[in-house]
C-alpha cells in the first residue's frame, strides 16, 4: 500500500487535509477508445516500486514509478523511497515491471516539498515516457481536458484511470494539480499523461471523503529533479540534504506568511489577527445550539493552513493554525468565569509525529503583557510554549496563547500555532501576533 497512506496525519479530522490515494467508489465504466490507445504502448515504461526490509527481503509499501531515460531513469514520490532515503541500513528498493521481470533499484535524488525522487534501474534501451513541452515550460493543459493516470493500485496490477484536468489548487502553498480521476494506494509515482502520451504530472494524492478528488505534482517539478540529478557529481547523503530541504522550505513558508501580514477579524468586542495568506482554510462555530443550554456562550473560528510537508511515514509537518474563541458568560459567577477561561486557554502544541522520537520536551512560559496607556491594545496573559526537533537543528514547533484580561465577563482566546518554524521566526511572527490584538468596547 502507498507509503503516505500510513502516514501519522496531524489533521486527519479537516476537510481541508489531503491524504494518499484511497480507494474510490465509483460504479466500472468501460475505458474510453483514448485510455485503450494510451495503455496500450504504457506497460514496458510503467514500474512498480517496492521498499523492502533489507534483511527479510519481504515488502513493506509499493509504488508506483515510470521511466524517464533509455538508461533507466524512473520517477516516483519521495513518499514511495522515504524509508530508504532516511534508514538505507534498514530498507532497500527493488522494482517491478509488467513483463514480471525485477531488480534492485538505486535511489539518486530527493524533492522534498514536491514529493519527488529519482530512481536508477538496471535497464537499457527501454522505451520511456517524455514530459509536455508545455507542462515543463508551466502552461499546462486546458481546463477540462482529458488525462491518464497509470499505476499499480492496490497491487493488483497496471491500470489507467481516465480524468479532467482543472486546473491547480487554489488554497495551497505547495502547488499541486486537481485531477478529476481516481487514485488509490500504489499508484502514488505514477504518470498522469495527455491524450498524446505526455507526462504532465505525477501522481501523489486524492482527499478522503470526496469522489474523485485527486491530485498531481506538475510535471516541470519532476523535470528540475532530472535535471539537477543528471549534473551532481556524487550521490547525496539523503538525511542532510532532507534536513537542507526542508530548512530552506521552511524559511521560505514563514517569509511568505510574514509578508502576507495579519489582519483585524472582529469579535464582539474585540478585534483579532488574521492571515492574509491565500493558503488558508477558515471555518466558524459556536455551542450555542448544544444541549443541555451551555452555562458560557463559545463563539470560535479555526483557520488552518493548506502546507503540511511529508518527510516520514510518521512525521508530516509545516502547518500554521490561528484560531480565536470569544467566551462570554452566560450563568457563571467571576470565579466560574476564569475557571473556564483556563480550560479554554491550555496550549496545544500541534503534534506532527511521535513525541519522543521526533522532539524534544516542551517548554512553556507564562507571564502578563500590559496594555498601553491611551491605546486599543487590552492586558493580556500570554502562554508560549515550544519544543524543538531532535532530527532538524533550528527547527521548532510553537504555541503561542493570549487571552484578554479587561473584562470579568467576556474574554477572546486567541492561539499561534506553528510547526518546523525557526525560533527567531516564531518570536517576530508571535510579537506581531500579540500587538494585532485590539479592543472597541
Amino acid at each position: 500500500m502507498c507509503l503516505l497512506l500510513r502516514a501519522i496525519l496531524v489533521f486527519a479530522a479537516l476537510a481541508s487535509q489531503f491524504f494518499p490515494a484511497v480507494p474510490v467508489a465509483r460504479a466500472a465504466e468501460a475505458p474510453s477508445s483514448g485510455a485503450e490507445g494510451i495503455y496500450a504502448s504504457a506497460p514496458p515504461r510503467l514500474l512498480q516500486i517496492r521498499t523492502l526490509v533489507a534483511d527479510a527481503g519481504r515488502q513493506t509499501s509499493t509504488g508506483s514509478g515510470f521511466l524517464v531515460s533509455a538508461d533507466g531513469l524512473a520517477i516516483t514520490n519521495y513518499h514511495v523511497v522515504s524509508q530508504v532515503a532516511l534508514e538505507p541500513g534498514t530498507y532497500r528498493l527493488e522494482y517491478a515491471a509488467a513483463d514480471g521481470s525485477h531488480g534492485d533499484v538505486t535511489l539518486l535524488g530527493v524533492d522534498l516539498p514536491n514529493d519527488l525522487a529519482i530512481v536508477h534501474l538496471d535497464k537499457n534501451d527501454a522505451p520511456f515516457f517524455t514530459f509536455s513541452k508545455a507542462a515543463v515550460e508551466g502552461s499546462g493543459p486546458q481546463k477540462g481536458e482529458r488525462l491518464y493516470s497509470m499505476g499499480n493500485p492496490l497491487d493488483l496490477g497496471f491500470t489507467i484511470s481516465e480524468g479532467t484536468y482543472n486546473g491547480l489548487v487554489e488554497k495551497s502553498y505547495n502547488e499541486r494539480i486537481h485531477f478529476t480521476g481516481a487514485l488509490n494506494p500504489g499508484m502514488s509515482g505514477g504518470p498522469t499523461v495527455t491524450a498524446e502520451g505526455l507526462v504532465v504530472g505525477i501522481n501523489v494524492a486524492t482527499r478522503r471523503g470526496g469522489q474523485l478528488i485527486s491530485f498531481l505534482v506538475p510535471a516541470r517539478f519532476a523535470d528540475g529533479l532530472l535535471q539537477r540529478v543528471r549534473a551532481q557529481e556524487r550521490a547525496p547523503n539523503f538525511r542532510a540534504d532532507i534536513a537542507q530541504q526542508l530548512g530552506t522550505w521552511r524559511a521560505a513558508l514563514y517569509k511568505s506568511f510574514a509578508d502576507a501580514g495579519f489582519h483585524s477579524n472582529t469579535l464582539g468586542p474585540y478585534r483579532a489577527p488574521d492571515t492574509m495568506a491565500a493558503w488558508f482554510n477558515c471555518w466558524a462555530q459556536t455551542n450555542m445550539g448544544t444541549k443541555p443550554k451551555p452555562r458560557a456562550r463559545i463563539d470560535s473560528t479555526d483557520c488552518t493552513s493548506d502546507t503540511s510537508l511529508f518527510v516520514a511515514d510518521d512525521l508530516n509537518t509545516g502547518v500554521i493554525r490561528i484560531d480565536h474563541s470569544l467566551v462570554t458568560s452566560l450563568e457563571l459567577n467571576q470565579f466560574q468565569f476564569a475557571s473556564a477561561l483556563t480550560q479554554q486557554s491550555q496550549p496545544r502544541l500541534l503534534t506532527a509525529g511521535p513525541l519522543r522520537k521526533w522532539y524534544t520536551s516542551e517548554r512553556c512560559h507564562e507571564d502578563f503583557v500590559r496594555a498601553v496607556p491611551g491605546s486599543e491594545h487590552p492586558p493580556l496573559r500570554a502562554i508560549w510554549c515550544a519544543r524543538a526537533y531532535r532530527e532538524f537543528d533550528s527547527l521548532y514547533d510553537v504555541s503561542l496563547v493570549a487571552v484578554t484580561q479587561d473584562d470579568g465577563k467576556e474574554a477572546l482566546v486567541s492561539r499561534l500555532s506553528l510547526q518546523a518554524v525557526g525560533y527567531d521566526d516564531a518570536v517576530a511572527l508571535g510579537k506581531r501576533f500579540l500587538e494585532t490584538m485590539q479592543v472597541v468596547r
